[in-house]
């Protein structure tokens, strides 16, 4: 048999009820008899035997009748509390208060002679060896079972970050939890007249002296932060200092999810890798956006996807009239159907449709009949290596399907048209980027033609944590098959941002953009990509190179090692909000566009994919290829000028 089976066997057998009961009577006639012999000095020739079996029998009916009555012996001993201890208190004291109450009786009315008369003195002494035994035994039992236990379970060392209240709460939810032999190393804190002094046999430590004590010296040690209300700027300093080292780290529940003031060892959980951006989540306008999209109708393409979802899961808070759901794929569109169903508001509409944003007639049908006024544009292939290969679908949907879709929102007369688009647009070094930017520049051309009343807005930002194109479900996959970890190069980096702060975005755009805006987003500082990768390994509890192996697999095609927001010729414009900012972005005429946009539909149906890479570049001058096929192109053009 197993160690786990059999512990698991062990752990779920429990003591009978019976047992007990015979254990605790057996500790009745010893604490008699030993209460008899104090009394009587230890001098056996003093005891009148005939008299003790009657004085037993007196005490031993009232323990008997009190123990059933309180049900000291029905409590799991190796789960003995304080509670279990207060409940044998009671038993023991009305046994013997039972018995002293009759005893002194007995005396009033037959004298000292009679057999039934227990000497008071025998019966508090009685009182307080056979209370202490039965209490000590049990939580005897208690602390075997649990060094028996714990010699099954491997220990895991913790150490507490913050040594005020909410650390001494921590403290006490972790002893009290059994499922895991947790060994509290110590405290750390910031705090110098905490620093060297024990609380409740604890040591605190500075964090220099508990890094050189015990990281690299002590298997499977956990920190865990216990800092009310923490900003996201220490807990990222905190987490990195112990990320780098390869211990994991954790935090507690947020306070409101506390039940009576306390939480439960199981929700302390691993620190997010969304925590650990290296800035503070940005607070939009919503009043704003509240006034402008209320009861207003809304359509939403891409809706099935990572960001068009969140969109319309915020959308539903500001309680628009109708939401148009508008994708292609029929599953994702289900699921968020069947979400929403529980949770849509009854005064707002909504409706579903599987449709591709490249069928003008169809589009032209769905807008037409619901009158949209706003349309928020999410639809798009946007991983960079499938597109390097399928030049003819990334121009297809990210431009013509744009083109056909805001060409609609203009004969409709929408009031807004919001273009979701990337930072891979800047400088693009691949096909996706560069037919986001060509997306970009038509819609931006379309606020200058004359008689068209829509307002088109675009929205720049970078990599979105968790979205079905992040590398953050990539390598969770990768772990939990237990490695290797992929990373295209060691030096590469990325801005990143939560799904939430991307649709907060996309909807502050909607309701302050005047038209013509490309509207950029302060994402902080790039990650580098190696370092978010050994984060999520240590994260999952394991270790890097040791349990998970990093491999670096080389740039993809059309990858680059950094991305940017602006390109070398744009520059910004301050909005209201400090951290959203206008791009001042070279537009082409709409006429120009227009006649560009016919020559790639030409190309599409009669080209190839170089002959349709090669007009994107002319297109789009500052496009260069980067580890691609399309790198040729490049070299020829040069070739041409010189």
């Amino acid at each position: 048999m197993s160690q786990s089976l059999f512990l698991s066997k062990y752990s779920n057998t429990f003591l009978s009820r019976w047992l007990v009961f015979a254990f605790d009577l057996g500790i009745v006639i010893f604490s008699f008899s030993v209460a008899t012999l104090l009394r009587m000095n230890f001098r056996l020739i003093d005891i009148d035997f005939n008299a003790f079996k009657y004085h037993f029998l007196f005490l031993f009916i009232f323990r008997v009748l009190s123990f059933l009555y309180f049900q000291s012996y029905t409590g799991i001993i190796r789960h003995t509390s304080i509670e279990d201890a207060g409940i044998i208190l009671k038993a023991v004291f009305t046994g013997t208060f039972l018995a002293t109450m009759l005893s002194v009786v007995v005396r009033y009315y037959f004298g000292l002679d009679t057999l039934f008369y227990v000497p008071l003195s025998i019966l508090l002494i009685d009182f307080f060896i056979c209370l202490f035994l039965m209490v000590s035994l049990r939580f005897w039992v208690k602390s075997f079972y649990e060094s028996f236990i714990r010699e099954f379970k491997p220990s895991v060392g913790i150490l507490i970050y913050g040594a005020g209240y909410t650390g001494m709460l921590t403290k006490n939810v972790i002893q009290n939890d059994r499922s895991i032999n947790y060994s509290i190393l110590g405290f750390i804190d910031d705090n110098e007249s905490k620093i060297g002094k024990t609380i409740e046999g604890i040591r605190v430590y500075s964090l220099p002296e508990a890094m050189d004590k015990f990281v690299d010296k002590t298997d499977g040690l956990e920190v865990i932060m216990a800092i009310n209300k923490i900003s996201l700027k220490v807990k990222k300093r905190i987490s990195d200092v112990f990320l780098d080292r390869g211990v994991v780290v954790k935090i507690l529940p947020p306070v409101e999810k506390w039940v009576g003031g306390e939480f439960a060892v199981n929700q302390i959980h691993n620190v997010k890798i969304e925590d650990l951006l290296g800035r503070d989540v940005i607070q939009m306008n919503n009043k704003q956006v509240g006034e402008q999209l209320f009861s207003k109708t809304i359509l939403v393409t891409g809706a099935a996807g990572s960001i068009g979802s969140e969109i319309v899961r915020q959308l539903v808070a500001y309680l628009p009239a109708s939401i148009i759901l508008v994708d292609q794929a029929e599953s994702g569109l289900f699921d968020l159907e069947f979400e929403l169903s529980s949770s849509i508001p009854i005064n707002t509409k909504l409706s579903v449709y599987v449709a591709d944003v490249t069928d003008q007639k169809r589009m032209s049908r769905i807008i037409s009949a619901h009158k949209p006024n706003f349309i928020f544009h999410a639809a798009a292939y946007k991983h960079v290596p499938l597109m390097e290969s399928n030049p003819y679908e990334a121009v297809r949907i990210n431009v013509l399907g744009t083109k056909i879709l805001s060409e609609l929102a203009a004969e409709n007369h929408v009031e807004r048209f919001v273009m979701v688009s990337t930072d891979k647009a800047v400088n693009p070094t691949n096909v996706m980027g560069a037919t986001k930017r060509l997306a970009e520049m038509y819609t931006q051309s379309m606020n200058h033609l004359e008689g068209v009343s829509t307002k088109f807005i675009a929205t720049r930002f970078g990599n979105v944590l968790g979205s079905s194109g992040s590398v953050i479900p990539l390598f969770k996959k990768q772990i939990e098959r237990g490695g290797p970890v992929t990373v295209t190069h060691p030096d590469i980096t990325r801005y990143f941002m939560t799904i939430p702060e991307a649709c907060e975005l996309v909807l502050e755009a909607a309701t302050m953009g005047n038209g013509g805006e490309v509207f950029v987003f302060d994402m902080g500082e790039s990650v580098k990509i190696i370092d978010l990768a050994k984060k999520m390994i240590t994260l999952s509890g394991l270790r890097v190179d040791r349990d998970i192996e990093i491999k670096y697999t080389g740039l993809r095609p059309g990858e680059k090692l950094y991305e940017e927001l602006l390109n070398n010729n744009e520059n910004t414009l301050p909005t209201h909000h400090p951290k959203i900012l206008i791009a001042k972005v070279n537009t082409p005429s709409y006429s120009y566009m227009e006649i560009q946009s016919h020559k790639l539909e030409h190309i599409l149906e009669h080209g190839t994919s170089n002959q349709l890479v090669a007009k994107i570049k002319d297109i789009i001058p500052e496009y260069k290829s980067n580890n691609s096929i399309f790198e040729q192109l490049d070299k020829a053009a040069i070739r041409s000028k010189g």
